[in-house]
């Protein structure tokens, strides 16, 4: 009587295969998770600019407590009396916050913006 089924040899190679695809496939998940914590961080950074610019103007102070503020991980925010916001990077480590420091740099979003006066930079 002849069984129907697959060998021991099949299933290994079957095996071995999905291994190799996972290998490759993991990589770039996670690679992706970290593209998109890095857009969320400068999107969340550049609405904070932006927020903290809108408050100065209507009503003269700087205001951060936003939800687009208080979701950054990689910045730190200082304001000043005469219509600065600084943006300076955190202590956080994570691995994605060096590329959002490096892309904000890039994009003019961390340093000081200026808000009061001629020199407006936001």
């Amino acid at each position: 009587m002849k069984r129907a089924g697959f060998t021991m040899i099949e299933l290994i190679f079957v095996i071995v295969i999905l291994g190799i695809l996972a290998a490759v496939a993991i990589p770039k998940l996670s690679a992706t998770r970290d593209d998109a914590k890095v857009s969320s961080e400068l999107s969340n950074l550049a609405t904070c600019v932006s927020d903290a610019g809108a408050s100065y103007t209507a009503g003269g102070a700087i205001d951060t407590n936003t939800s687009a503020c208080n979701a950054l991980n990689c910045f730190t925010l200082a304001t000043t009396a005469d219509g600065n916001l600084t943006v300076s990077n955190s202590a956080a480590a994570d691995a994605y916050c060096t590329r959002a420091r490096t892309e904000a740099t890039n994009k003019g979003l961390s340093g000081t913006h200026t808000f009061g006066g001629t020199s407006v930079t936001y």
